[in-house]
């Protein structure tokens, strides 16, 4: 018996010590970021200035591969899919992992049980944009707009980050915008450009470039506190809406099966980058703020933003399929 022991603690001991050597192997070829949108939004860019620095700090290429469709699902399930060694990971955000569940009848994947939250980057608010020479500049301006003639705004579909901003606005300002969906935030911005429709709400870093030249008009953003580096556009609170608080996060995932010690080095890693002075001026340049926590401390996020925005979703009556 205890010869059994024994052999049974020498297997344990040769199985963490291999599982150790492993993390401090990783990664042993290039790593794949995969996002689940087109190129030039929020995710793409946060994506792109982290992988460079991993890719430095690891001595591995780490590629940023766009794989859009289906509100992001596609590329969700093909990292669900993924070989669970830590070499495909998702970039992903409060959109795709907090509210594809409540708004898809039928996913192939559940957004927490096939996914391991990995680290957070940044937060990220969304602001209110009309064209630069639209009549409203400010909220108020809106407000009494909406409450004399029928106004609306553009989203990336039913059910969207934008969509559900906009209805929770409503809400908030006692108006009724009326939303028209698009198949992707791209066109949405083509028609306000167009003066097909009033309003968008959208990541700041997919209009920081027309806000610069003058081409939109910024009316308010949706964090309850100015974006640093976009500190001259004011906050919907400020306009009287104290509870308006909507200020995304974005943070990495991988396979649900890649092991524990794997998820703590990459953790690790990227928070190590992320604190770079270098990472925080190019973050805070696309209106983001960066924010580290562990992977223990984003699932507890995860759960309560798939909780907070599901009861959004419901109320919104979106759904899609």
């Amino acid at each position: 018996m205890f010869k059994h022991t024994q052999k049974w603690l020498a297997v344990v001991a040769l199985t963490i010590a291999a599982s150790g050597a492993f993390a401090q192997d990783f990664p042993s070829r290039p790593v794949k970021i995969l996002v689940p949108q087109t190129p030039g939004g929020a995710s793409d860019a946060l994506a792109r200035i982290i992988a460079q620095k991993l890719s430095d700090k690891w001595g591995q290429p780490v590629v940023v591969e766009n794989r859009p469709g289906a509100g992001g699902n596609v590329g969700m399930e093909v990292v669900a899919n993924s070989p669970a060694d830590g070499h495909t990971l998702l970039m992903s955000y409060v959109g795709t992992h907090a509210i594809n569940g409540a708004l898809y009848k039928k996913l192939a994947f559940n957004p927490e049980k096939d996914f391991a939250p990995v680290a957070t980057l940044a937060t990220l608010p969304f602001v209110m944009v009309a064209k630069a020479d639209a009549p409203f500049k400010t909220v108020a301006d809106v407000v009494a707009a909406a409450k004399k003639a029928p106004l609306n705004y553009g989203s990336a579909g039913n059910g969207s980050v934008n969509h559900l901003v906009g209805e929770m606005f409503n809400s908030a300002a006692g108006v009724k915008l009326t939303h028209v969906p698009y198949r992707g935030a791209a066109p949405a911005m083509q028609d306000l450009m167009g003066g097909q429709i009033n309003l968008v709400f959208t990541s700041l870093p997919s209009v920081s470039g027309a806000i610069k030249n003058g081409t939109l008009h910024p009316i308010a953003v949706t964090s309850a506190k100015r974006a640093a580096s976009f500190s001259n556009i004011p906050t919907i609170a400020d306009a009287g809406y104290k509870d308006f608080d909507v200020n995304p996060w974005f943070g990495l995932f991988a396979p649900a099966k890649v092991p524990a010690n794997i998820i703590s080095r990459i953790n690790a890693d990227v928070n190590d980058v992320m604190k770079s002075r270098d990472v925080t001026d190019k973050f805070a340049a696309q209106g983001a703020e960066t924010y580290l926590t562990t992977p223990q401390e984003f699932a507890a996020v995860l759960k309560a933003d798939i909780d907070k925005w599901g009861k959004v979703v419901r109320a919104s009556g979106a759904s899609v399929d």
